[in-house]
């Protein structure tokens, strides 16, 4: 069987969806655009079949955009955070412009990089504020949104793959691909690992959670707890098969950044199921 057609994949995708004169407008936009659409629609879905808790009562179709709105601008400042300080922060302390600014040193290099750790904690701190002002509980907050946060992710991690970004590890599995913006130019195949992470922290995730929903909304804090442990187990495995950043590489024993910032986040979702256990029994 010829795999040629799929192994140069990548390299026969323009990422550029529209160009209008020097604009462009590229894929990996318009699915991250998709994915918040798709957390909307799936959360207004909830609203209208009842699907609030108690402590969000009064919760309305409008308060869903609300909510979706202040977790988009708490992602991007906080994945862009993240970034600054986690993996390129010797860059960011010599250009601290960089951080906000396409143009460097009267070069134009635009604006790159995101952490989704650093975005997972920007958009809990935007949800505090504003679960904080309507007097809600910040984990039953994050409880309802969570279960549909994964299929939107899902359409991210395919805009990774549209862009030709986040590429795999070297490979001679049938699974390798060509990606032109490899160190290598795509002269190796590699691991498609953007597509393994849709795959499994958004598929596979949102098969786990969404079924949960309301079998665990008694334990506040439980889906939270659950989202945070099963992203980062998620991310901690397909690691292995994707390339660690080239100006960092393997930052302990072996490991990615991305899997020591998932063992911590695990830590907190592990505290978070098991408090929720607690005060459910407590509450029994």
């Amino acid at each position: 069987m010829d795999m040629a057609w799929y192994h140069n994949l990548p390299q026969m995708i323009d990422p550029v969806a529209v160009q209008l004169g020097n604009f462009a407008v590229r894929w990996y936009g318009l699915m991250w655009l998709a994915g918040f659409f798709v957390v909307w629609a799936l959360l207004v879905w909830r609203v209208r079949r009842g699907e609030v808790q108690r402590v969000l009562a009064g919760m309305r179709r409008e308060d869903v955009s609300d909510v979706v709105i202040a977790a988009f601008f708490g992602a991007v400042l906080g994945g862009r955070i993240g970034y600054v300080l986690f993996y390129n922060f010797a860059y960011f302390a010599a250009h601290p412009l960089a951080v906000i600014s396409p143009v460097v040193d009267g070069r134009f290099v635009g604006i790159s990089g995101m952490s989704f750790h650093g975005g997972v904690v920007g958009a809990a701190l935007a949800l505090w504020v504003f679960a904080r002002r309507r007097g809600w509980s910040l984990l039953a907050l994050t409880d309802f949104a969570l279960p549909a946060v994964p299929l939107g992710y899902l359409f991210g991690r395919i805009g990774n793959f549209l862009n030709g970004e986040l590429w795999g590890r070297v490979t001679d599995s049938v699974l390798g691909m060509y990606f032109a913006a490899a160190p290598d130019g795509g002269a190796l195949l590699r691991y498609p690992s953007q597509l393994l992470e849709a795959f499994c922290e958004g598929c596979v995730l949102f098969a786990v959670l969404w079924p949960l929903r309301m079998r665990l909304a008694r334990w506040r804090g439980m889906m939270t707890g659950l989202f945070l442990c099963g992203y980062s187990i998620a991310r901690f495995v397909v690691e292995f098969v994707r390339a660690p950043d080239v100006q960092l590489g393997f930052v302990a024993v072996g490991l990615t950044m991305g899997q020591l910032l998932s063992l911590g986040m695990m830590g907190v979702g592990v505290a978070l199921l098991c408090t929720a256990r607690i005060r459910g029994k407590r509450n029994a």
